[in-house]
């Protein structure tokens, strides 16, 4: 896996979000070495650039609020993210952590540590998103059992079904229509809830 984060860096869309100083320079020119697509920002824009994959942030206090403004604006997965910072205290640590870095670079930055950074943070941000559709996958999940326990508690209240008989007659009507139990389900509560409102609106 590491031999791939690192040939996979090849080609990632870089964003430096630096000061075009000549530390801001130096980061550019060591990441194009390494074989990034970079593009660079300063001040500190409105929004993470729509195409970056990883973006290295210089973080200190005189950008704390549009910093801030920035985090907030996240309305995607938001990139891999590597802070470059100056001096450590309470509060850039504190910057670091609301950002969400999935590493740090420290300034003078040097061309030394620079590939292990982006190789370990990439690798924290790949993991995170498995971690993610995992959980995700793991919550639809939880929303179909539930509706299918609805749809269930349904059939037997309204048809005086057993609930393996319910559970049995959704599964059927859902392969009879090539579709899935949890559409099925939702057919049914569905059905239910016009039901129950003209039953009230008479």
């Amino acid at each position: 896996m590491a031999i791939q984060i690192l040939r996979d860096l090849r080609g990632l869309r870089v964003d430096v979000i630096h000061p075009p100083d000549s530390e801001g320079v130096s980061l550019v020119e060591h990441l194009r070495r390494i074989g990034c697509a970079v593009s660079t920002a300063w001040p500190v824009p409105e929004a993470v650039a729509p195409a970056a994959d990883i973006v290295l942030l210089a973080i200190d206090h005189d950008s704390r609020e549009p910093l801030r403004r920035l985090f907030k604006g996240h309305d995607r997965i938001a990139p891999t993210l590597i802070a470059v910072v100056g001096y450590e205290n309470p509060s850039i640590l504190q910057l670091v952590l609301e950002a969400g870095a999935h590493a740090v670079v420290e300034r003078p930055v040097r061309p030394f540590g620079l590939l292990t950074q982006l190789a370990v943070a990439r690798s924290l941000w790949l993991q995170q998103q498995d971690a993610l559709r995992r959980t995700q996958k793991l919550e639809r999940k939880l929303v179909g059992i539930q509706r299918i326990q609805r749809a269930k508690s349904i059939l037997m209240a309204g048809h005086g079904l057993s609930e393996d008989a319910a559970y049995q007659s959704i599964r059927k009507q859902a392969m009879s229509k090539r579709i899935s139990m949890e559409e099925m389900a939702d057919a049914i509560i569905n059905a239910n809830e016009v039901l129950n409102f003209r039953g009230n609106a008479d």
